[in-house]
């Protein structure tokens, strides 16, 4: 299998009766509506001018709850910048009103959120799921669904196809990864790639099924993806954070943390990319077990971060890049996050980046804007991309895919396919850099 994960394989030659995937069943309507709680609900779209304008929000926003979709944080928010905020039903009249009194410009982007959310999957009450082969990629998939696809694809492929798991998280689900490559020499260089850290941001594990789709249907015929199977061996994992979006299909869909409980407070879940020890639990992340960055009561707190850390640290050997998908944003960030300053192998790392959107423009014209974290983004400590170049994985990313707010967290799924096919193509053209060498200054990264 490549890599040492002994204690953890699954053959999974035996699929679960469940599994064969999907004969037509009844989806609820409620695991779409949420029991109707979001009717009514906004969000609101507000750039402070100033920094007398940002204070006041702020100042809003320790009177009122509100669910920040970005920046993640109140801390974070600066002037000039977007901030994009879910506003209960209750509160939508009183914050028009103040945002009036005090003059700031907002304008309101989603005015029915229900709505919104009915429109992102089609409103369908059933929904045909049959076998691997017929499949439907461009629909969001609940995490049975993606388990079940899992051990098909591992059952159909198994001649460059392994599937195992690496633990178990907070509420006993397994941890499933894919090993995708052509069995060849046991010391092949590797590529992690993780989606679904963040439960409500569903393009990512729409995008790791993409990306398994595509590199074992093309292995054939695209010379490109032959080469990068035969030369490297791809860990996919379609979803980190499983108790959270799982929870997100069945309770909250704008879930974001883990769900593990807290004992002091009745809030519970972690922020699973503020959990890695890297810096943890300063800049850009909370110590409130209420706060959507909440960072944990200690490095590695969560099972799913630990489980994914133990991992990457034993094989850390094999691995040359680290690759974490998130949404929304349109960017691809690499390290540092939680300081301004440029790393060792800037060079390397910025070429890498730069082909990687150039490649992803060229599908459909949209634009990334690409570059350190903490400069193109905002500053935030504990992060999983960090902690993957702090460790030696001199390639570490962390994509934000479609769009920019228009839809926010409700790519709708005629969006799928666009997105994630400019996205193959960058990280392809990251895993092609990979066979290249790069030169890079050995005295002052010494980890290569």
């Amino acid at each position: 299998m490549g890599l040492d994960f002994r204690g953890c394989a699954v053959r999974c030659w035996v699929l679960l009766a469940g599994v064969i995937i999907f004969s037509d069943m009844q989806v609820p309507v409620d695991a779409y509506l949420y029991n109707n709680r979001y009717v009514g609900d906004q969000v609101f779209r507000v750039t402070p001018r100033d920094v007398t304008e940002v204070q006041v929000l702020k100042r809003m926003l320790g009177n009122i709850k509100v669910d920040l979709w970005q920046p993640n944080s109140a801390s974070l928010i600066r002037h000039n910048a977007t901030v994009d905020m879910h506003v209960k039903l209750n509160d939508t009249q009183g914050l028009h009103a103040h945002l009036k009194q005090e003059g700031i410009a907002y304008n309101v982007f989603i005015s029915n959120l229900q709505k919104e959310i009915e429109k992102q999957t089609g409103y369908r009450s059933a929904r045909r799921r049959r076998s691997e082969s017929h499949y439907d990629y461009e629909v969001y998939h609940s995490l049975e669904e993606i388990e079940s696809w899992m051990f098909e694809v591992n059952r159909t492929h198994p001649e460059i196809v392994d599937m195992f798991s690496i633990g178990t998280s907070y509420e006993g689900r397994p941890l499933y990864v894919l090993q995708i490559g052509k069995r060849s020499r046991p010391q092949k260089k590797a590529m992690w790639i993780d989606c679904g850290v963040h439960a409500r941001e569903w393009i990512g594990p729409a995008f790791c099924q993409w990306f398994v789709k595509e590199a074992i249907n093309s292995y054939q015929h695209n010379s490109v993806m032959r080469r990068l199977m035969n030369q490297l061996n791809f860990y996919i994992m379609p979803v980190l954070n499983v108790d959270g979006y799982h929870y997100s299909w069945t309770t909250d869909r704008f879930w974001r943390k883990t769900r593990s409980k807290n004992h002091k407070y009745h809030c519970r879940g972690v922020d699973a990319n503020r959990n890695w020890k890297v810096k943890w639990c300063e800049e850009g992340a909370s110590s409130h077990p209420c706060d959507d960055t909440y960072c944990g009561p200690f490095p590695e707190s969560e099972p799913e971060v630990r489980a994914v850390a133990k991992f990457l640290r034993k094989n850390k050997k094999r691995f040359k890049a680290y690759i974490s998908i998130h949404a929304y944003a349109q960017m691809l960030l690499y390290p540092y996050s939680y300081k301004y300053a440029m790393i060792p192998n800037f060079s390397c790392v910025e070429s890498a980046a730069q082909n990687a959107v150039t490649a992803l423009y060229s599908a459909y014209g949209v634009r990334y804007r690409y570059g350190p974290a903490s400069t193109t983004l905002y500053v935030s400590s504990g992060s999983s991309m960090d902690w993957a170049y702090r460790i030696g994985i001199q390639y570490a990313f962390a994509f934000e895919l479609r769009d920019t707010g228009y839809y926010g967290f409700l790519l709708p799924e005629a969006l799928i396919n666009p997105t994630c096919t400019e996205t193959l193509r960058a990280v392809k053209a990251i895993a092609t850099g990979l066979l290249k060498k790069c030169q890079v200054n050995r005295d002052v990264f010494p980890y290569i």
